[in-house]
């Protein structure tokens, strides 16, 4: 009698783990290309507003059009955050209906239309992006390999895209259980960890080892110290639970008015959305317009951001999102905390530093509702070991207060809206 070969020898199993191993390098190779072609489109806004002051007023709004339009007519399913698409898609049997979510043909809609977006002026950056267009990829991977396991395979996406994009291998593998799963599933574990390794070493080959938002020097000592953790995780918090409720509510009467006349309707609010983010952005003399970046690398580094600051930011980003465009919150939730922590830093007369630090991490944890992504991918962005506990206690304090000011959380609950419109 035959024996049966064994399982490590089977071509069928190896021809599958190196499709898969091929998907997760090319998510790697994608999200570190998408961030450097984000940096230059921000670049390419910044020269534009060399020509004068009035530049926004006409590029922000014909460029949301531009991109509300296509998102609709060309790559339906392109737009917004993209985290949302992909766990929206881990909850639908019909390969179909995934299809409108995740595909190349939509990841490669998120890739452009999110640039378009960037050089408009908008307040978006590519993070949420990414995990959908690692889900999309991994996704295909997996139906070349006819590997099955849906499931496993958006789960493995998205973490290799946060892994990548942030250059933060163990927040990868964090937001895919905490906020894409909500669970950690055992059978998918392997797939998240292989995926999160091969981007996460491609990211490092080719960007290389660095953080995001610099670092601060600045340490929580004594009593004011904790006083400014309390108030920057409460105060944070609030502010997240703010953004995360007017976010979801506003897509929701969009959405039920915008039903009646889909496209004129939906270019109509993209125009007046980028009218606002250009009139916001005139005002504060250009600091709210990009991803943030900048503005929250100067904050953790010591830099007092203008009072002004936090709330533009948020109006932008809030502004831009809801406008129907391709674009992400991560980064720019991630620059909003910085603003808050500052303002809480100069209030307490606490070290700078610190407190945008603790800001971030009470602001985001706040918006997402995700306390353990939070703090893990602020220390990893910001290389910090010294304040690990701290930064901890502002996130946990933050996701606390968000839960009891806006109950359902924001991806979840834009997620639930999309199964809703699909079924």
């Amino acid at each position: 009698m035959r024996r049966p070969r064994r399982l490590w020898l089977s071509t069928t199993i190896w021809r599958r783990r190196l499709v898969f191993w091929l998907g997760a390098l090319a998510t790697g190779l994608v999200s570190v290309a998408f961030a450097y072609s984000a940096d230059w489109s921000q670049s390419v806004f910044h020269r534009l507003l060399g020509f004068g002051w009035w530049v926004p007023l006409v590029l922000t709004p014909l460029g949301f059009l531009v991109c509300a339009h296509l998102a609709r007519t060309v790559f339906p399913g392109s737009q917004g955050s993209g985290i949302p698409q992909a766990i929206a898609a881990r909850h639908l049997t019909d390969p179909a209906n995934r299809d409108k979510l995740l595909s190349l043909r939509v990841a490669f809609g998120k890739i452009l239309l999110t640039l378009i977006g960037i050089a408009s002026g908008g307040s978006i950056g590519r993070e949420g992006p990414t995990v959908q267009i690692g889900a999309s990829i991994m996704l295909k991977a997996g139906e070349i390999g006819r590997m099955g396991r849906e499931r496993g395979l958006i789960l493995a996406g998205s973490a290799a895209g946060i892994s990548a994009a942030f250059n933060t291998p163990l927040a990868g593998i964090v937001f895919a259980i905490e906020e894409m799963s909500r669970s950690f599933e055992l059978r998918t574990s392997g797939l998240v960890l292989s995926a999160v390794i091969i981007g996460g070493l491609v990211s490092l080959g080719l960007v290389g080892n660095y953080s995001y938002f610099g670092s601060t020097s600045d340490i929580v000592v004594g009593l004011q110290g904790w006083v400014l953790v309390a108030a920057c995780g409460i105060l944070g918090g609030a502010a997240g639970a703010l953004f995360s409720s007017l976010m979801l509510r506003g897509t929701l009467a969009l959405r039920r008015w915008n039903s009646a006349r889909p496209l004129p309707r939906t270019l109509l609010v993209a125009g007046l959305c980028g009218l606002g983010v250009a009139l916001i952005g005139i005002v504060t003399g250009g600091i709210s317009f990009g991803t943030g970046y900048e503005q929250a690398k100067i904050a953790v580094e010591g830099g007092v951001l203008p009072w002004y600051f936090a709330p533009a930011k948020l109006a932008s980003t809030l502004l831009s999102s809801l406008s129907g465009i391709p674009g992400g919150i991560f980064a720019p939730s991630l620059a909003v905390g910085t603003g808050v922590g500052s303002l809480i830093g100069v209030a307490l007369g606490g070290p700078a530093g610190i407190a945008a630090l603790l800001g971030m991490a009470g602001y985001f944890a706040g918006v997402v509702q995700a306390p353990i992504t939070a703090f893990v991918i602020i220390l990893e962005m910001t290389g910090d070991t010294s304040n690990v506990i701290p930064v901890m206690c502002a996130s946990v304090i933050g996701y606390g207060v968000s839960r009891i000011l806006a109950p359902e959380s924001l991806y979840h609950g834009l997620a639930k809206g999309m199964l809703r419109d699909m079924r």
